[in-house]
């Protein structure tokens, strides 16, 4: 009996003991997050992160090796999240118009969601994608790809869109204004005097996006 019971209990507490890790890891990634968007790379400091945590400087070496292994782990986890948006949505089963707005719109609804991990991406930029040189892109890529080209292909076939659509040209036009648009929102509206958080004004700009894409694609 004794024995029986010790062996049920065994597995569970490992199971604990992972999910416990999990969890730990997320906070450290998220505290991460939050640190490095403000101050980069260079100005993160270990000891902050995990101030920021239930954690400390040891167990975050423990998890990740370095502060550079933090980093890549931070955006490996910024690339997964935008992987993971652009695979929630079926876009197989809308008619192209349709498919076309809504990959647009995510698109743009991705970036606005997410300041901070633009922000990284700002910084790795001017690092000269020096940790994303590092990781496999591959995947992402492909997705983001044969998603974008089996929506035009469809509408080409319906006779809705242009044949000369370039699916990497349509994903960086998107990308382009998306990113801008957080990642310049507090110069640009400085200069321009505008409220670049302004629901109306943010709604405006996610539509003129969407319609200027379609209008880009129609036969």
């Amino acid at each position: 009996m004794g024995v029986e019971a010790s062996i049920g209990r065994a597995p569970r507490r490992r199971r604990n003991k992972v999910r416990d890790a999990d969890a730990t890891r997320d906070e450290i990634l998220l505290a991460a997050t939050e640190e490095f968007a403000e101050k980069g790379l260079f100005g993160a400091r270990v000891e902050e992160i995990a101030a920021r945590t239930a954690t400390s400087k040891h167990m975050i070496y423990y998890y990740f090796g370095s502060k550079d292994g933090l980093y890549s782990a931070v955006l490996e986890r910024a690339y997964e999240g935008f992987r993971s948006a652009e695979n929630a949505v079926d876009y197989d089963l809308l008619e192209p118009v349709e498919a076309l707005r809504l990959l647009v719109g995510n698109t743009f609804d991705v970036h606005l969601a997410n300041p901070d991990t633009i922000r990284i991406l700002m910084s790795e930029n001017l690092d000269n994608a020096r940790h994303a040189k590092a990781m496999d892109h591959s995947g992402q890529r492909h997705l983001v790809l044969t998603k974008t080209k089996r929506i035009l292909d469809r509408g080409v076939a319906e006779g809705l869109f242009r044949s000369d659509i370039d699916a990497l040209t349509f994903h960086l036009l998107i990308s382009a204004f998306s990113f801008f648009f957080v990642g310049n929102r507090h110069t640009f509206g400085t200069v321009f005097a505008i409220d670049m958080t302004d629901k109306d004004f943010v709604e405006r700009q996610r539509e003129e996006l969407i319609t200027t894409m379609l209008c880009r694609c129609r036969a």
